[in-house]
C-alpha cells in the first residue's frame, strides 16, 4: 500500500502536463508526472512545428517536448515513465494505479491524457506520415503551399481542414465516404462555394502512393467500384480524434466523444481536486499552445485548491 500522499500528481507528458508541471514545481507543489505509453504525446510524431512561440527557426516535435520535460525537471518535478491504468476518485485523498499495479495517493490531480487521431489503418499511411502524410492541417498545412492535397472525411473536422488548406493550395480534393456530408449545414455550404476544394462523393482511399513522400493517392468508388488515382503532395486524415480518458468514466463528466467536460472557464472537474487540462478536455482547438495555457491553469487551480485545504 502507498503511504505518501502527493501534493500533485499529473497524468500525461504533452504540452498540457509538462506545464502544469512547470507551473506545480514552482509553486513548491513537488509534482510527480506519469508520462503514460507516448511520453512528449501528439508532438512526438510531429517532424517540424512552426506555430509555437519562441522558436523562431521551428522545431522538431520530440525535441520540443525534451525542452518542456527539462524544464520541468529543473525545477524539481519527479518524471515516472510509466502508465496510470486505474483511479478511484471517491474519497478526498485521490488513488491511482500505474500499469505495475503501484497504487499512488494525490491531494490534487491534473489529468493531461491528451487525445489520438484516428487513422485509416493503411501500411503506407504509417510509414509516411511526416512524409506527407498528416492529421493536422493547421500544424503542418503551411509545409504544401503552392501544392495539391488531399483531406479524407465528411464531417466538421474535414470540413475544416479542407477550408483552411484551400487558402493555400491550389486544389483540395476531399474524399467522402458517403454521398453527402456530416458536417454541419454552416460548413457545407462553404465546402460548396469554396472553388478549388474537389469533393469525391463515395470515395475510399485504397493507398496512398509514394516511396519517400507522397505523390498521388488512389481511390476507389465504392458504388461503381472504379479505382483512379489523384497526384497530390499532402494527404490529411480527417475523420476526427480519440480522448485518452477512458479509465476516467466511472469518475468524471464527458461528452459523447469523450472529451471530459470541465466547469466554465476553469479546468475543474466535477470532482474536487481533480483537473482537466489539453486535448482530453479540448475538443476545439487541439493546439500545443492552446494546450500549454490549460496545463498552466491546472497548475494554478490545483495551488489554490491546495492552498484552501491547508495543505502545504
Amino acid at each position: 500500500m502507498a503511504e505518501k500522499v502527493n501534493k500533485c500528481v499529473i497524468i500525461g507528458a504533452g504540452p498540457a502536463g509538462y506545464t502544469a508541471a512547470i507551473y506545480a514545481a514552482r509553486a513548491g507543489l513537488n509534482p510527480v508526472v506519469y508520462t503514460g505509453e507516448q511520453p512528449g504525446g501528439q508532438l512526438t510524431i510531429t517532424s517540424d512545428v512552426e506555430n509555437y512561440p519562441g522558436y523562431p527557426d521551428g522545431v522538431l516535435g520530440p525535441m520540443m517536448m525534451e525542452d518542456f520535460r527539462k524544464q520541468a525537471e529543473r525545477f524539481g518535478t519527479e518524471v515516472i515513465y510509466e502508465k496510470i491504468e486505474k483511479v478511484d476518485f471517491s474519497g478526498p485523498i485521490h488513488k491511482l494505479w500505474t500499469q505495475g499495479g503501484d497504487e499512488v495517493l494525490a491531494h490534487s490531480v491534473v489529468i493531461a491524457t491528451g487525445a489520438s487521431a484516428k487513422w485509416l489503418g493503411l501500411e503506407s499511411e504509417k510509414r509516411l506520415t511526416n512524409f506527407g502524410v498528416s492529421a493536422c492541417a493547421v500544424c503542418d498545412g503551411f509545409f504544401f503551399k503552392g501544392m495539391d492535397v488531399a483531406v479524407v472525411g465528411g464531417g466538421d473536422t474535414a470540413a475544416e481542414e479542407a477550408l483552411y488548406l484551400s487558402k493555400l493550395c491550389p486544389k483540395v480534393h476531399l474524399l467522402v465516404r458517403r454521398d453527402e456530408l456530416r458536417a454541419s449545414n454552416i460548413m457545407q455550404e462553404r465546402i460548396r462555394k469554396t472553388e478549388n476544394i474537389i469533393v469525391h462523393w463515395n470515395t475510399e482511399t485504397d493507398e496512398i502512393l509514394g516511396e519517400k513522400e507522397v505523390e498521388a493517392v488512389r481511390v476507389k468508388n465504392n458504388k461503381t467500384g472504379e479505382i483512379s488515382e489523384i497526384p497530390i503532395k499532402g494527404f490529411f486524415v480527417a475523420i476526427g480524434h480519440r480522448p485518452n480518458t477512458e479509465i476516467f468514466k466511472e469518475w468524471l463528466d464527458m461528452n459523447d466523444a469523450g472529451y471530459l467536460i470541465t466547469k466554465p472557464d476553469v479546468t475543474a472537474t466535477k470532482v474536487a481536486g481533480v483537473f482537466a487540462a489539453g486535448d482530453a478536455q479540448d475538443y476545439i482547438y487541439r493546439q500545443a499552445v492552446t494546450a500549454a495555457g490549460t496545463g498552466c491553469m491546472a497548475a494554478l487551480e490545483s495551488e489554490r485548491y491546495l492552498a484552501e485545504k491547508g495543505i502545504e
